[in-house]
């Protein structure tokens, strides 16, 4: 996957700085980071509790399910551009 270049003058403008932009995007990924989590999980649950002879054949349906999952894009990247598009809305904590 190729790098993208992000100007930081436009992930400035989504947040008050680009500190707050930075925290507010490594939460975000972190939350995608364990849907993606979950999801695996969940979607490997069946093939691993599938009850076959051939090991090859439940090996071959784990690893087209991982490269699946490779070909997602990274979490950190997703919550960039939520944040750059105006998708992701934050809030602070009260302070009480």
């Amino acid at each position: 996957m190729a790098i993208k270049t992000l100007d930081i003058q436009v992930l400035e403008k989504s947040a008050e700085n680009i500190y707050e932009a930075t925290v507010i995007a490594s939460k975000r990924a972190r939350q995608i980071n364990d849907e993606t989590k979950i999801e695996l999980a969940q979607r490997l649950e069946p093939v691993l509790l599938k009850d076959v002879d051939d090991e090859s054949a439940t090996n071959q349906d784990r690893l087209n399910l991982s490269m699946e999952f490779e070909k997602k894009k990274k979490p950190t990247a997703q919550a960039v551009e939520e944040i750059v598009q105006k998708k992701l809305n934050y809030r602070y904590r009260d302070k009480n």
